[in-house]
Parts: structure tokens; C-alpha cells; sequence
């Protein structure tokens, strides 16, 4: 006679799908898994039309800095804006260069580079009596390791310009400063030449002085 096999046997003996109870617990994390990549999902879509949303707006932003920084609160000529692309030098020698440059590094999140630079530059016209106070406040704000605008410099040029500074002279940040440029030059500025914001620029106002 064969034998009976029990119901309680037979249960046990299927797979786990059966048992709901047994797993509730995978089938939540499953669950739980999906929503989080359905809200990442969403997350990087927002940021994708919040950059655009972003980039849109950069125009606006360009022609409001440039006109700030001109005291006549005029903009610039379509001549002066094509010398800009000539060198980096000329285009920090403009006004409206400098906040066109300035906003297109804020776009890049590396505007920390031309505040530096700018900061020396008015390091270099202090009066010596005036030079320590300036030097640490520099020092602090850019140079030292994790300062609040820390600039990308190698750690020879760091360590040297920390015992400058300790006893300044208007040459103190001449080297970092130097190696901040070269950076803008070669990475950031060929960028800022082919962004829409400064093409744009220069189109409208070649188009407006046609008119």
C-alpha cells in the first residue's frame, strides 16, 4: 500500500512562493527597491531639465553682470566682445570681460579661480603696511587646505605660498596666482569661447549694431 504522503509534508516540500508569510519580507525590499529607483528616476530628470532650465537663463545672466560692471551701465561693443577671444589676458583687462568670464565660471561652479586672481591682483596695489592683514585673509579664503574657496594648486605651490604669506611681501601669491591662470587659460577660458552664453552675446549685439 502506498503511503499517504501528509498535507503538512506535501506543503513543505514546494518552493517559497507559496509561503507568502515567508516572503513578505523579500517581496517589501523588492518593492522597496523599485520606488527608489522610480525616485531616482524622477530625481535625475528634474536635475536634467533644472540644468537646461539653468543654461537657458545664462544669457540674461551675462548681459545683467556686464552691465553691472560697467560703470555707464551700457554694453559693451560687438568689437569689444570678439577681442575677447583674442587672449585670456584681454579678457580679464575688460571690465565686461571679467563678469562675463566671472558668471560663465559660477555656471561651472570654479569661480573660486577668478576671485583668486582677482584678489591678487589687488594684493599686488596694497600698500605695505596693509600687506599681512590681506595675506592671511587670502591665505585663508583660497590657499590653505579646506578653505571655503580652496583653489587647485599643486601642494609645492601651496606649501610655499603658506611661508610667503607668513611674511608677506607683494610678491607672496605672484606663483599661485600664476598657476591659477594657466588653469583658467587652458581649461576654463576655451570653454567660455565656445559656450552658447558668449556666442549668443556676440551675435546679438553684431545683430544689433547692424540695425
Amino acid at each position: 500500500t502506498t503511503a499517504e504522503v501528509s498535507p503538512t509534508r506535501r506543503l513543505s516540500n514546494m518552493p517559497e512562493l507559496f509561503f507568502p508569510h515567508n516572503n513578505s519580507t523579500k517581496l517589501k525590499e523588492v518593492d522597496r527597491k523599485l520606488a527608489e529607483g522610480k525616485v531616482h528616476k524622477k530625481k535625475q530628470k528634474a536635475f536634467g531639465a533644472d540644468l537646461k532650465s539653468y543654461l537657458k537663463s545664462m544669457v540674461p545672466h551675462l548681459e545683467s553682470s556686464i552691465k553691472s560692471s560697467n560703470s555707464g551701465n551700457m554694453m559693451p561693443s560687438a568689437a569689444e566682445v570678439m577681442e575677447w577671444s583674442q587672449s585670456l589676458e584681454k579678457l580679464l583687462a575688460n571690465q565686461s570681460g571679467q563678469g562675463a568670464f566671472r558668471e560663465f565660471l559660477k555656471s561651472e561652479f570654479s569661480e573660486e579661480n577668478i576671485e583668486f586672481w582677482l584678489a591678487c591682483e589687488d594684493y599686488k596695489k596694497t600698500k605695505s603696511d596693509h600687506l599681512q592683514g590681506k595675506a592671511e585673509k587670502i591665505y585663508e579664503e583660497f590657499v590653505q587646505i579646506d578653505a571655503t574657496k580652496q583653489i587647485n594648486i599643486d601642494h609645492h605651490t601651496r606649501e610655499m605660498t603658506a611661508k610667503k604669506a607668513q611674511d608677506p611681501t607683494s610678491t607672496s601669491f605672484d606663483e599661485a596666482q600664476k598657476t591659477v591662470y594657466v588653469l583658467m587659460e587652458r581649461d576654463s577660458y576655451p570653454r567660455f569661447l565656445k559656450s552658447k552664453a558668449y556666442l549668443n552675446l556676440l551675435r546679438k549685439l553684431q545683430a544689433n549694431s547692424v540695425k
